[in-house]
């Protein structure tokens, strides 16, 4: 997958959230048909996996299509203190086992964001030995 767009009501708002996330903006398309696009990408990634789409006349009104975001992070606990400080408040880690653990948090529009921790070792990203039975 290339990125996902994710249409926002407040692009301000919108903007501060994930940036206090840990997004960097990387370029904009003020006028297209589906509105302004802003372009994010998060330290690390090669590309960008985040597309903001604002229209002001078009707000969400439903984020049902949309179960949730994933990013992964190196360190869950000073994530989500992090977090904190910039004044979002994500749930406690859930300690899953074996050095896995996530937490949640949810943005202006109210999409779900699930933070992962991976186990020590574990390779950058989701594999298949993650869901195999």
């Amino acid at each position: 997958m290339l990125h996902l767009g994710l249409r926002v009501t407040d692009l301000d708002r919108s903007l501060a959230f994930y940036t206090a996330l840990g997004y960097v903006v990387r370029g904009r398309v003020p006028e297209t048909p589906f509105g302004s696009l802003t372009m994010l990408q998060l330290p690390g990634d090669p590309f960008v996996s985040l597309e903001l789409v604002h229209d002001p006349a078009r707000p969400v009104t439903d984020t049902g299509a949309v179960n949730h975001l994933v990013v992964q992070t190196d360190d869950l606990a000073a994530t989500v203190a992090g977090l904190a400080a910039k004044g979002l408040t994500a749930e406690p880690p859930a300690d899953h086992g074996e050095g896995m653990s996530t937490s949640w948090l949810t943005d202006p529009d109210g999409y779900r964001i699930e933070l992962v921790q991976w186990p020590p070792g574990h390779p950058a990203g989701m594999t298949a030995a993650d869901f195999e039975a």
